[in-house]
C-alpha cells in the first residue's frame, strides 16, 4: 500500500479536471483503511473519500489526503420468499453491479443502469433515475467511522434519504466511510416503465415481453443517446438538481410558460425540469473556451479538454443567475465542488 504526494487527480474524476493531491493512497480493505488513517503524517489534514470520480468537480488543489475506495467483492447476504439481499463493496462499479443484479433476475436496479460511479456513492447520493431512487432498494450498508475507527451499520431510516441527499452528505458529512452496501433485490420484480421515454424505447426496440433486462437495454440506450460518454467528453452527468416549487408558484409560471414541464410530487408541490429551464435561458450547447453544456442535454455540463475546474464552476454560476431572473427559481448543484 503506497502512500504518493502531489498526485494528478486527473483520471481519477469524470470530469477529467487536472487538480492535484497533497497525498494520494488507495485501500482495498477495511485494515488498509485503518491502517492509512494510523499512519497520515498531517493529522489536521482535511480527508476526502473518493470512489469513481464521477460526481465531483475540483475548482482547486486538495492540500489534503486522497483515499480511494477500492473495496471490491459482490456475494449474497440472504433471502427470503420475495427478496435476496445482495452486498456489495464500495469500491465496485456500480453499472457492472446492475448487470450483475440483471443476469441473475434480481429486479429493482434495472432503471438504474449506466449511472457513472461506483457502489459506495449510490446510498450516500441516493442516485436516482427513470422513477427509480436508491432508497427503495437499499437495505443497510456499513460505514467505518474515522475518528474512532468503529465499523457502523445504517439502515434506510439511518441514511435520511432526500432528493439526491443522504445523512452522509449533512449531519455525518466527512466522518464516515462507507464500506459495503446491501441492497434488497426482488425475486418477483415489479416493472417501472413511468416515464414516457422507456416506454418509447421499448416500442422502437420491438420489445414483445417486458423484463427488467429489456428495461436495463431501454435505459441504456437513452442514456447512451443524450448523455456524453465521460471517456469521450469530461462530464459527471446532471450537474443541477430539479427544483420543487409550491403550487402558487407552479400556477405563476404556467400561465407564462404554457410548455413548462413539471409533475406533481407532493402536497401542493411541484418538481420542475432543470434541464428545460436552462435551455430557456438558451445555455444548451454553449462553450467558452473548453467549458460547456453539452448540445443534447442542458443539465450536463462538460469539459471538451482543458478547462479547468473554475470555470466549469463560473459557468455553473452564470446559469444559476440566468435562471433564477428569469423564472423566480433557485437551482442547486448537484455535483459536490471541492
Amino acid at each position: 500500500m503506497q502512500v504518493s504526494e502531489n498526485v494528478l487527480l486527473k483520471s481519477y474524476n469524470t470530469f477529467g479536471i487536472a487538480a492535484r493531491a497533497r497525498y494520494f493512497a488507495a485501500f482495498t480493505s477495511v485494515g488498509e483503511l485503518m491502517e492509512l488513517a494510523a499512519r497520515q503524517p498531517g493529522a489536521d489534514l482535511p480527508v476526502m473519500i473518493l470512489g469513481g470520480g464521477s460526481n465531483i468537480l475540483f475548482t482547486r488543489d486538495y492540500n489534503g489526503w486522497v483515499l480511494k475506495n477500492n473495496i471490491s467483492g459482490i456475494t449474497i447476504a440472504g433471502e427470503d420468499n420475495d427478496y435476496v439481499y445482495v452486498k456489495a463493496g464500495a469500491g465496485e462499479n456500480w453499472h457492472q453491479f446492475v448487470q450483475y443484479c440483471i443476469a441473475r433476475q434480481l429486479g429493482g436496479l434495472e432503471n438504474l443502469s449506466l449511472i457513472p460511479g461506483n457502489v459506495g456513492a449510490s446510498p450516500m447520493q441516493n442516485i436516482g433515475a427513470y422513477g427509480v431512487e436508491i432508497k427503495d432498494v437499499f437495505h443497510e450498508l456499513e460505514a467505518l467511522h474515522l475518528k474512532d475507527q468503529s465499523i457502523v451499520t445504517f439502515n434506510n431510516a439511518d441514511c435520511h434519504f432526500g432528493y439526491r441527499e443522504s445523512i452522509f452528505k449533512k449531519a455525518y458529512k466527512g466522518e464516515f466511510v462507507i464500506l459495503s452496501v446491501t441492497y434488497r433485490l426482488s425475486k418477483h420484480p415489479r416493472f417501472n416503465t413511468s416515464y414516457g421515454a422507456i416506454n418509447e424505447e421499448l416500442q422502437r426496440m420491438g420489445v414483445q415481453e417486458l423484463s427488467i433486462q429489456a428495461i436495463s437495454q431501454a435505459v441504456i440506450n437513452i442514456r447512451t443517446s443524450k448523455l456524453p460518454d465521460p471517456a469521450q467528453i469530461g462530464n459527471a452527468g446532471s450537474f443541477f438538481k430539479n427544483p420543487t416549487v409550491d403550487q402558487e408558484k407552479y400556477e405563476t409560471l404556467k400561465a407564462a410558460y404554457p410548455h413548462l414541464v413539471a409533475y406533481p410530487v407532493g402536497d401542493r408541490q411541484f418538481k420542475l425540469a432543470a434541464g428545460w429551464l436552462i435551455e430557456q435561458c438558451s445555455w444548451k450547447g454553449y462553450r467558452d473556451g473548453d467549458a460547456g453544456v453539452h448540445s443534447k442535454q442542458a443539465l450536463v455540463l462538460v469539459n471538451y479538454g482543458q478547462a479547468s475546474g473554475g470555470e466549469i464552476y463560473t459557468l455553473s454560476q452564470q446559469i444559476l443567475d440566468s435562471v433564477e431572473e428569469k423564472f423566480g427559481v433557485l437551482l442547486e448543484r448537484e455535483v459536490n465542488v471541492v
